[in-house]
C-alpha cells in the first residue's frame, strides 16, 4: 500500500529545524507567475533568503510572457520585500523541442510533466552554479498542479545537481484561497490558461 507524502508536514519540519537554528537559508524560488507567488513570497519570507527565478518558456504569446513578468516585478515592489528577481530568457523554441508529438496530451499530462522538468531543471542548475541552499516552485499552489509530480521530479534533480529541494503543496493550509486575496489585494492580473498555446486551446474550449 502506497502511502501519499505529506508534503506540507514535510516543509513544516524543515522550517521548524532552520528556526531553531537561528538561520535564514538562501532559496531560489522558481516563480511561475505573481499570484502563484504572492501567498508563497508572503510564507516562505520569514524563512528564508529568497531569490525569484522567472523561467517560464512555455508561455505564448510573448506579450504575455513580459506582461507576467511585469506583474511579478510589481509585486515583489508593492509588497516592499527584500527579495531580488532574475529573469530568465525566453527561450519558446525549447519548449516546442521537448514537448514535439505531445501537442494532444490532456493537461497534467506527458506534456506537462516534460513542461515542469524543463523548468525545474534550469532551477536546479543554477541553484547550484550559485550556491544557494534549497531550490523550489510555486508551481504547487495551483490545483491544476501534479504537486506529487513537481515533488517527485525536485528530489531527483536535488540528488542529480546536489542542491536541496525544498519539499512543498502550497495549496494546503488554504494558500490558493490566500493566493487569490492576495491578488484582488494588489490588484494582479490573473490568466485564465497556464501559458502554453495548448492550455490556451483547452481554455477557451
Amino acid at each position: 500500500m502506497n502511502i501519499k507524502r505529506n508534503y506540507q508536514k514535510e516543509l513544516d519540519r524543515i522550517i521548524a529545524s532552520i528556526t531553531e537554528k537561528g538561520i535564514r537559508p538562501s532559496l531560489l524560488l522558481h516563480a511561475c507567475c505573481a499570484p502563484c507567488s504572492s501567498y508563497v513570497l508572503e510564507y516562505l519570507n520569514e524563512y528564508f533568503n529568497i531569490t525569484l527565478y522567472y523561467y517560464n518558456p512555455n508561455i505564448s504569446p510573448e506579450s504575455e510572457y513580459s506582461f507576467r513578468i511585469s506583474e511579478l516585478h510589481r509585486l515583489v515592489s508593492e509588497m516592499n520585500i527584500d527579495v531580488e528577481i532574475i529573469d530568465g530568457e525566453y527561450t519558446p523554441e525549447v519548449f516546442n523541442e521537448i514537448t514535439m508529438g505531445l501537442e494532444n496530451e490532456p493537461e497534467q499530462g506527458a506534456r506537462c510533466m516534460k513542461c515542469y522538468r524543463l523548468r525545474l531543471e534550469h532551477t536546479a542548475k543554477l541553484a547550484k552554479e550559485w550556491g544557494f541552499d534549497y531550490f523550489t516552485t510555486t508551481l504547487s499552489i495551483s490545483p491544476m498542479k501534479n504537486a506529487e509530480a513537481l515533488n517527485s521530479i525536485g528530489a531527483a534533480l536535488a540528488e542529480r545537481y546536489g542542491v536541496s529541494y525544498l519539499f512543498s503543496d502550497f495549496k494546503k493550509r488554504e494558500g490558493y484561497k490566500r493566493s487569490i486575496e492576495l491578488s484582488r489585494q494588489y490588484g494582479l492580473y490573473r490568466q485564465n490558461y497556464c501559458g502554453c498555446i495548448y492550455s490556451k486551446a483547452q481554455s477557451e474550449r
